[in-house]
């Protein structure tokens, strides 16, 4: 039951987030994906019963206060997003030279993953990066022309609409892909953090030069917005930092008393210890077959 409940309240979750594309900028909604980190680790301290650290606390306010920044200095712009508007981007000039270049980037990469069997994070996360840029570029335009036609005119009959609704499936099925591989290759507590940071900086530039989302803007209010992303950048950094050492083994097993036996606190001592390998009674001989005792 509460294993459909999660479900049920991701699938609302997601279901949101998709609507607000159709009514808030890229350069928005993408760095407020800091919340679900935070809100991650505040669920774990109620529901998991982890530990509360001061580098949580601090990595929460500087999420917070980078989230007021964002919110209060992102381009407050509105878009009826229509299948000629983004017809209209589609084509320009501007995508037109950053899909080629992005489309080359892309398989120079995937060719040393793939061919050359690199498979380092920053590789791995990139590749993500730019296949995330595609998706929240076509997430908006399907998302606004979904408005629109409840707004206004209908836009589902346009060809574009399709062509966007292709690519953002896509995009999305190779993104999970790699994903998959990056966490099965490095912790979770590594990719988040860097995967957060890629993800926003891709789905901004993506947001800046598709919809023109910062055209006219005071140079103040970018560097103010810019300073917001990097406050949110450290507070997940700071939420997610050596989350992975408090999941780590027991380097040894503690049977506690059995009556009537003999036992030691640590029958697996420090493999960095003097004693290690040693015989459970600490002498540090054993008896070779004749019977003799050797020095180990």
């Amino acid at each position: 039951m509460l294993w459909w409940a999660g479900v049920i309240l991701m699938a609302v979750g997601e279901t949101g987030n998709f609507a607000a594309y159709g009514f808030a900028p890229i350069t928005l909604i993408a760095p407020l994906g800091c919340m679900s980190v935070t809100g991650s680790a505040i669920i774990s301290v109620m529901f998991l019963k982890e530990n509360l650290r001061a580098s949580d606390l601090l990595g929460m306010t500087l999420a917070f206060a980078g989230t007021y920044l964002l919110v209060n200095f992102a381009p407050n712009i509105t878009q009826d997003i229509s299948a000629r508007t983004v017809q209209y981007y589609f084509v320009g000039w501007r995508f037109m030279t950053y899909g080629i270049l992005e489309i080359l980037i892309f398989c120079i990469l995937l060719y040393f993953h793939k061919r050359k069997g690199i498979k380092h994070i920053v590789i791995l996360l990139t590749l993500v990066a730019l296949l995330a840029s595609l998706t929240v570029i076509s997430v908006k335009a399907v998302s606004g022309m979904i408005t629109f036609s409840v707004t206004d005119k209908m836009q589902l009959t346009y060809p574009i609409f399709y062509i966007m609704f292709i690519i953002m499936i896509a995009s999305c099925v190779f993104q999970v892909k790699l994903l998959n591989q990056a966490t099965k290759l490095y912790h979770t507590a590594t990719v988040v953090p860097i995967n957060h940071t890629f993800f926003t900086i891709s789905a901004v530039i993506a947001g800046i030069i598709f919809y023109q989302e910062f055209l006219g803007a005071a140079f103040l209010t970018i560097f103010i917005y810019l300073f917001g992303c990097f406050l949110s950048f450290l507070g997940v950094v700071l939420v997610t930092r050596n989350r992975e050492k408090e999941h780590l083994p027991q380097s040894y097993i503690d049977f506690g008393h059995v009556p009537g036996k003999q036992t030691l606190d640590k029958i697996q001592p420090d493999s960095n210890g003097l004693s290690y390998g040693t015989l459970p009674d600490g002498s540090d001989s054993t008896k070779s077959p004749s019977g003799e005792k050797k020095e180990v």
